[in-house]
């Protein structure tokens, strides 16, 4: 038998297979650990799975087969994506973040089927820069922990506060 065969994924290759998981683990590890929508396995599937559909459509480029369409149609189901994990509550719309995470998401998984995966990674660490250092603003600076942010916060307060109160 020949294993290299046998561990084969062509077209696909492992180098960019590897890169779309450790590109969404590294975005849904900071989601995870603080709670969020959108943990490890789901930012790595949406890496993954957007890598795997642009890849594949370069295999059928023609003259009818466009893989910036594509591109097209995994921004719309993207977006359907990032709309069912929003939620209205009280008021306030909670979930925005989270979205647009599974946005940039799929456009790292764009990126690494598009051949540029070292930019991939590097863009992967600021979204995890951004996520979590506008929070610690938020945290810090009261000018930037005010309007919406305040109310989700403090409804989250009243939520875990009712939570401990029941029997």
């Amino acid at each position: 038998m020949d294993w290299m065969s046998v561990l084969s994924v062509a077209p696909y290759d492992w180098p960019s297979i590897g890169t779309a998981i450790f590109c969404g683990t590294i975005v849904g590890l900071e989601r995870q650990v603080r709670g969020k929508p959108v943990g490890i396995r789901t930012a790595s599937l949406i890496t993954l799975g957007t890598y795997v559909f642009l890849a594949t459509s370069y295999q059928f480029t023609s003259d009818s087969v466009d893989p910036s369409r594509v591109i097209g149609q995994v921004i719309t189901g993207i977006g359907f994506l990032g709309a069912g994990v929003m939620l209205s509550k009280d008021g306030a719309i909670v979930g925005v973040t989270s979205a647009a995470s599974i946005w940039v998401l799929a456009s790292i998984g764009v990126m690494i089927a598009t051949g540029y995966l070292l930019p991939a990674i590097k863009l992967s660490l600021l979204v995890v820069a951004i996520l979590y250092g506008v929070d610690m603003l938020e945290e810090r600076t009261r000018a930037l922990g005010r309007g919406v942010h305040s109310r989700v916060r403090n409804l989250k307060r009243r939520s875990d506060d009712r939570r401990f109160d029941e029997p």
